[in-house]
């Protein structure tokens, strides 16, 4: 913010809060750039107000809060925050898959209680990490960094997508191709990483839970809505599953209620990207992307829709 306010006349939404829609519509009426979150939802209604608006910038990897087609019409280049976040993200994931295995929150809130009274053997008994297999939907940049940190867990790697992975790549990262049907049912751990579209959108439900093993969990930190989060709440009650680990939700901010009661269950505000190294990062991509537009007048770095150029 200190960069852009050097260079533009800002107009901030100060407090921690999503902008209503109708103040929203009002606000983006004469400015020239908007940067926005992926909670502000930025659609057609939203753009056509924005009568001078030249540069939409993102701070996020994702962009499916922003109507790309409607950008596209007005010619409005829409930017994104992307490869800063990867490792940052595949770090949390790790960091979750090893959380729920080994009853870390679970265990911190027990002692904190004042119930250790000693060691013993059966105590918060929890499940190896080391050697088993971990199946990542999406092998994305995110992905693939998942599946560099388990190889160091000398874990089995298994991953699905909407294509394959060159050979070289696979053999670098050791992974092997399989449906996504296979991947439920070998992997001990399933990670997602997919991107959400009209073909992930609850792409695990019902009959995906029951697919999955009763000693496996499912990790997520991808988007909310490719998890039918009842589904899942129920899966994990009825022990079709052995657990979850949660940074996204489908209705983000409310979390599906039956998850908030079970003990096997890891939940995470969105911290994905949460490091001060990371965020820093985007910040300084999301000013430069809205300077080289609107002072440059030249393409910006991280363009999600460059057909605009063409």
């Amino acid at each position: 913010m200190d960069i852009l306010g050097e260079k533009f006349v800002l107009d901030i939404n100060h407090e921690d809060r999503i902008m209503p829609r109708e103040e929203l519509k009002e606000r983006i009426n004469d400015v020239d750039g908007l940067v926005c979150l992926l909670t502000d939802k930025i659609d057609a209604a939203i753009i056509a107000r924005g009568m001078r608006l030249k540069v939409i910038s993102n701070y996020a990897v994702g962009y499916n809060n922003i109507d790309l087609v409607e950008a596209a019409k007005r010619k409005i280049p829409v930017t994104n925050t992307p490869d800063v976040l990867t490792e940052t993200t595949a770090d949390l994931t790790f960091g979750l898959v090893l959380a729920v295995a080994r009853r870390i929150v679970e265990a911190d809130h027990f002692l904190r209680a004042g119930q250790f009274k000693g060691w013993s053997p059966g105590l918060m008994l929890g499940t190896d990490v080391h050697g088993k297999t971990l199946g990542i939907i999406g092998m994305g940049r995110i992905g693939k960094a998942v599946a560099r940190r388990a190889r160091g867990f000398k874990m089995k790697v298994v991953y699905t997508d909407t294509e394959r992975l060159a050979p070289g790549i696979e053999k670098e990262l050791d992974a092997g191709y399989c449906t996504l049907g296979e991947l439920l049912k070998e992997s001990d751990y399933v990670s997602v990483h997919a991107p959400l579209n009209e073909h992930t959108t609850r792409l695990l439900s019902v009959e995906e839970f029951r697919n999955m093993k009763k000693t496996a969990y499912l990790i997520n930190v991808a988007r909310g809505k490719i998890v039918d989060e009842r589904a899942l709440a129920d899966a994990v009650q009825r022990k079709e599953i052995a657990g979850c680990a949660l940074d996204v939700y489908e209705n983000e901010p409310s979390v599906e209620s039956g998850l908030l009661k079970l003990p096997n269950v890891v939940l995470v505000p969105h911290i994905g990207s949460a490091s001060v190294e990371a965020r820093t990062e985007m910040a300084l991509m999301v000013a430069r992307n809205v300077i080289s537009v609107l002072i440059e007048n030249r393409r910006p770095p991280n363009i999600v829709n460059p057909e605009i150029y063409d």
